[in-house]
């Protein structure tokens, strides 16, 4: 089969293709771009899902970044077993035809124990004593020494929160070079994920994020001339766009107004509690899955979200198949935001009260995905903690603050224009207007040619 890499810039669009990114543009001039229609939903792990499927989140289960695991009666964000993906992967087909092939998967999700020959993704250590260290996982388990030990600490910390920058991104690149050079596989799925800190706190802003558009098209012309001297083929991609937002919705506070929500107190602290709650919402970007455990309040639901500005579209199960996000794993109702709003987490009406997750950076505690940890409250109160860190004594990283108004991007809706449309770009000519499941054929059809 013919080498192939595909290079997943998140969040770019046609949009953000200009002075400041020179490589992008003049790369272009001989190749074909593409856009393609936004999925429901556009969120990472399910889009990545589609384009290494070619099914549609009805089918393979991946309904968002995170859902609600009705047996555990907990909500549960960015998992990493591959086997919750269950459709065939591209790569076991390329192995069942030629048993050569093999693939390397960096960073892009689902990545542990996955049928993939390589695969590096995050993976922190968490210590006895409460800290977070960072670290990588990778497949097998010496690349990740051997990375580590060639580029340094896997930075964690620069991948995501208030920290992240182009450091992480950089690094990941490296890696799939480093990777390649070793393992000079079929196929790598390479995740640049840089350009989704900067959309989501400034929005599609090129005054503000022009240094970032530089940084990221500085990564991309490093790996494409990298992988054009081994006579790979290149596929450039997004999984969306990113549109300008400034309306965040509280649906969870809503569903708590009119006694829906289950809360628990615990040392004067607020704790939403989905197993005992009648209904509350899983939000995702500009996404929501509601779930009921108490079918008879479905109907009192769908009428109070109906009416919340900035919801576009509410979908109960039969409604969904539509938009082909029907599954077991799906909300009693899916919820979608229009372009300019987004969907919080957040169930307190109190500040004083929000639980002490809220505060700090942690993607797996929250119920609902929450942009606002790209902030920080204070630097100066960051760096006492580092100092409590250096010194020995317990600390909590509480630095992030509670105000959704912050976030200025968001991304999850259909109702983005085509400018924000996700993007892709080869050598050969493709259809103008793809749908996310094209992504597969067309990654297939350049490891046949």
């Amino acid at each position: 089969m013919q080498k192939t890499v595909v290079i997943d810039i998140v969040g770019l669009s046609s949009a953000l293709i200009g002075e400041h990114t020179p490589f992008l543009q003049a790369y272009l001039k001989d190749r074909q771009l593409a856009t393609i229609v936004p999925m429901l939903p556009a969120v990472t792990t399910s889009v990545q899902s589609t384009y290494i499927t070619g099914q549609w989140p009805s089918t393979h289960g991946v309904v968002g970044n995170g859902w609600y695991d009705h047996e555990d009666c907990e909500i549960k964000f960015w998992k990493q077993s591959n086997k919750l993906v269950h459709a065939e992967k591209i790569w076991e087909r390329a192995k069942a035809i030629d048993p050569t092939f093999t693939c390397s998967k960096m960073f892009w999700w689902y990545n542990m124990y996955s049928s993939a020959d390589y695969a590096v993704t995050p993976r922190p250590n968490y210590l006895a004593d409460g800290r977070k260290m960072p670290d990588c996982y990778s497949h097998p388990a010496s690349l990740r020494d051997e990375l580590q030990q060639e580029l340094g600490q896997f930075p964690l910390f620069k991948f995501w929160g208030p920290g992240a920058d182009i450091t992480s991104t950089q690094w990941i690149a490296d890696a799939s070079v480093y990777t390649d050079k070793k393992y000079n596989p079929t196929l790598t799925l390479i995740y640049l994920p840089h350009l989704d800190y900067c959309l989501q706190k400034f929005g599609p802003d090129t005054g503000k994020i022009g240094k970032d558009l530089r940084e990221v098209d500085g990564v991309v012309k490093r790996l494409v001339d990298h992988y054009s001297t081994t006579g790979a083929r290149i596929i450039l991609l997004s999984e969306y766009g990113i549109t300008q937002v400034d309306r965040p919705i509280h649906i969870n506070r809503l569903l708590r107004q009119e006694g829906l929500l289950g809360i628990r107190v615990e040392r004067g602290l607020e704790l939403l509690d989905a197993g005992a709650s009648r209904a509350f919402c899983v939000a995702d970007h500009q996404v929501a899955h509601i779930y009921c455990n108490d079918p008879s309040v479905l109907q009192k639901v769908r009428a109070l979200v109906e009416k919340q500005p900035g919801v576009q579209l509410v979908l109960n199960k039969e409604e969904q198949k539509a938009y082909h996000i029907d599954h077991e794993r799906s909300g009693d109702l899916v919820l979608m935001a229009d372009e300019h709003s987004w969907f919080t987490y957040y169930f307190w009406l109190d500040d004083a009260v929000a639980p002490d997750y809220a505060r700090v950076v942690d993607i797996h505690k929250k119920p609902g995905y929450d942009p606002v940890e790209l902030f920080m409250t204070s630097k100066a109160r960051a760096g006492y903690k580092l100092l409590r860190k250096k010194a020995g004594f317990r600390y909590v990283m509480d630095v992030i603050p509670l105000d959704a108004a912050l976030v200025k991007g968001s991304h999850g809706s259909l109702a983005a224009g085509k400018g924000f449309h996700p993007i892709l770009i080869t050598d050969g000519a493709q259809k103008a207007n793809l749908q996310a499941t094209d992504v597969y054929d067309i990654i297939w059809q350049h490891l046949q040619d």
